[in-house]
């Protein structure tokens, strides 16, 4: 299904939102800002997820008592900052999941930005209204937050480039923490040009060493459905002939389950005592999905992330291990093409996202740049395919996906 984009012209009642038919975009606390200053990102929109801070409105975090019960910021977040300076404007916050904490998109309190490729299919989240915006046309590009796989897996559902940057590589400070150690500023865009340009005024950091070895996990292609590898064959293939060398390789000796519980471990701890005061004070109605994680995360003990830590520490040893300079990781983005709205919450939990973790985890417990490129589809559907590079490669990455769809064109 195609969603009519060619009214762009809001009525005089809509002058004070941004023009909206995806339903992706905040109103309660919309802002807008022009440019600073002029650089690589002159005349393009972009929109920013409701975790951000912008100076004299208050961050939402898709939670409406999170909204009432903070103060507007006094200084805007960093990255946005940096955008308006290189030339870009910012038209809108876009709908995150509530309290960040969902990879679906739906959201009980400000309802479900529309995935325009098909609008009876969920878009991905955390970061929903960054990724519908910016498959929708509405914007040039998007910032999102990436813990757990927050653009990553909206990047691949809706058909469009998501980057979970190298962990600190994005300068954070002004966006709401949740997992400190996994929490990083992410992109989306449409064109990877545009993909790449944001990443040169952003990222912080920059290995010089070019990709030159492809390393396609195979326990990660044994996670998913013979339908999804068969779909994702001729992307791998088109990769191979990129790289010098390319061959298979297992990122785990004893599957992937324990890297996902490791993260899970760790990111419910970190979340609760992020979150776990405002929770007690405010006793927010949460919902489904979200009570029950934040449940979850309440109950994690000490002992726990303690053990947690030390396998942490030891699949970070594996990586370090497997992979050498100019080597780069690749596999599925997701599991599987974006599941229907209002799919049963036990579904989404137990078997959804307990496989797109699975997947997800690696490059969160390695703090490594992955890149989803929508190079694939099945039955009409999206299905991103990823790279994860090492530390500080993100550009890399970003060149390459460039270099791609060149290639694809000619």
């Amino acid at each position: 299904m195609t969603i009519d984009m060619t009214n762009k012209n809001p009525t005089k009642a809509d002058w004070d939102y941004p023009y909206d038919p995806l339903g992706a975009f905040c109103h309660d606390n919309h802002v807008s800002l022009e440019p600073t200053g002029t650089g690589a990102l002159d005349n393009l929109k972009f929109a920013v997820k409701d975790v951000m801070d912008i100076a004299g409105s208050t961050t939402g975090f898709g939670q409406p008592v999170w909204l009432n019960s903070h103060e507007p910021a006094s200084e805007s977040t960093v990255v946005i900052n940096q955008l308006l300076n290189a030339g870009a404007r910012l038209v809108g916050r876009t709908i995150a999941d509530e309290l960040s904490y969902s990879l679906t998109g739906e959201n009980v309190h400000y309802g479900t930005p529309l995935n325009p490729v098909d609008p009876a299919r969920v878009p991905g989240g955390s970061s929903s209204g960054s990724v519908s915006a910016v498959a929708g046309e509405l914007v040039d590009f998007s910032l999102g937050t990436d813990c757990a796989g927050s653009v990553r897996l909206p990047a691949s559902y809706c058909g469009v480039y998501g980057i979970r940057p190298t962990h600190s590589n994005v300068e954070a400070r002004g966006v709401i923490p949740f997992a400190p150690s996994f929490d990083t500023v992410g992109w989306f865009a449409r064109d990877p040009k545009i993909f790449e340009k944001v990443g040169r005024v952003i990222l912080r950091k920059c290995e010089a060493t070019e990709p030159n070895r492809l390393l396609v996990v195979s326990d990660a292609f044994a996670l998913v459905e013979p339908a999804i590898r068969k779909a994702l064959q001729s992307s791998i293939e088109h990769l191979r002939q990129r790289f010098t060398i390319s061959t298979e390789i297992e990122v785990s000796l004893d599957g992937l389950k324990p890297w996902m519980e490791c993260f899970r471990t760790i990111q419910g701890a970190e979340i609760w005592k992020s979150l776990g005061s405002w929770i007690t004070a405010e006793n927010p109605v949460l919902g489904p999905g979200i009570d029950k994680r934040i449940a979850t995360a309440r109950k994690i003990t000490e002992s726990q992330v303690t053990t947690a830590r030390a396998a942490h520490k030891q699949f970070v040893d594996r990586l370090q291990k497997i992979m050498t300079p100019g080597d780069v990781l690749c596999l599925p983005t997701s599991p599987r093409v974006a599941p229907l709205k209002g799919t049963d919450t036990n579904t989404i939990e137990d078997i959804y996202r307990y496989q797109a973790m699975c997947l997800l985890s690696i490059a969160g417990l390695g703090g490594l740049p992955q890149i989803s490129l929508p190079m694939a589809k099945l039955d009409n559907l999206p299905l991103g395919i990823s790279l994860i590079g090492l530390p500080n490669t993100d550009i890399q990455l970003l060149k390459m996906a460039t270099s791609l769809e060149n290639n694809r064109q000619e």
